[in-house]
């Protein structure tokens, strides 16, 4: 009798496990799952699996294994290295998913035979990786890369003066503190609010009036380039010759057609539109030259 598809395949499977299993260490071998072990075992058996990582083909399911036991099993290394961005409105986790990448560098940068503790060496490549998150994507605005450990440098300044000073320091403090100028100063701390933007869709915080935010902001008039215009074209227009100017009036004042022009003026249609052309060309081109 033939084993149904599905029995086969979890057949497979277990055999599969088991034969990766039976590569580990007795230390290993013998715990029922690695990945919920003490934490006081954890660290004897990382350095087991480090060690018998190093010894693994990179690309195989042996070394898959290995590795992927070996991330499980160090998320707690994670977990506590996020603690210090509790201020942080990240989720956690997205800090997660980006601490896990650091913890997968330093598994596969790490060296067992220099006898560093591995945790020594993973931290500050998880944090490196967290802080590199929020360097490069947590950012509501793009800003430059050195005012953003501007930044962090005048945050530290901040701290260090206000216990000194019992007060929040001022700018001219800053600079003194740090020897930069006081625009630099200034140029750093309105960088800091490019990590959040308020949305336009929003309430207006100052209590203006009711609906959203957009609603009360200014915005460009564009009347203001038709006034501009209209400035520089007054001494093109009384630089023409008389009759052109009361063209121009009867046209675009007054709202005649060209044959009522012409027939206040005893000029026909067409003399009128050659006039009218090329006294707009002449303005046309004054006000590109002006």
């Amino acid at each position: 009798m033939v084993a149904p598809t599905g029995e086969l395949l979890v057949s497979a499977a277990a055999s599969t496990t088991t034969a990766l299993r039976d590569l580990l260490p007795p230390e290993l071998a013998a715990v029922e799952d690695p990945r919920e072990v003490a934490p006081a075992d954890a660290r004897e058996l990382t350095k087991v699996l480090l060690r018998r990582l190093a010894t693994l083909e990179e690309g195989t399911r042996e070394y898959s294994y290995v590795r992927s036991t070996l991330v499980e099993m160090n998320l707690s290394l994670v977990r506590f290295a996020i603690r210090r961005f509790d201020s942080h409105r990240e989720p956690k986790d997205d800090l997660l998913q980006v601490g896990a990448l650091g913890l997968i560098k330093a598994i596969d940068r790490f060296d067992p035979e220099l006898g560093v503790e591995f945790t020594t060496f993973a931290l500050p490549t998880v944090l490196g990786e967290i802080r590199r998150h929020f360097r490069d994507t947590t950012w509501a605005v793009h800003v430059p890369r050195r005012l953003q450990e501007l930044r962090i440098t005048l945050a530290r300044a901040q701290e260090r003066l206000a216990q000194r000073l019992d007060r929040a320091p001022t700018v001219a403090e800053l600079a003194e503190d740090l020897g930069i100028g006081e625009e630099e100063v200034v140029e750093g701390l309105t960088a800091a609010n490019g990590h959040t933007a308020g949305s336009l869709d929003g309430g207006a915080e100052d209590g203006e009036g009711p609906g959203p935010l957009a609603d009360h902001l200014g915005e460009d008039d564009r009347e203001l380039d038709l006034v501009e215009d209209l400035v520089a074209l007054k001494p093109l227009v009384a630089a023409l010759p008389e009759r052109e100017r009361l063209i121009l009036s009867m046209r675009f004042c007054e709202d005649m057609t060209q044959s009522q022009i012409g027939a206040r003026l005893g000029l026909s249609q067409m003399h009128v539109s050659r006039l009218l052309s090329r006294t707009l060309r002449r303005l046309r081109q004054g006000m590109e030259a002006a």
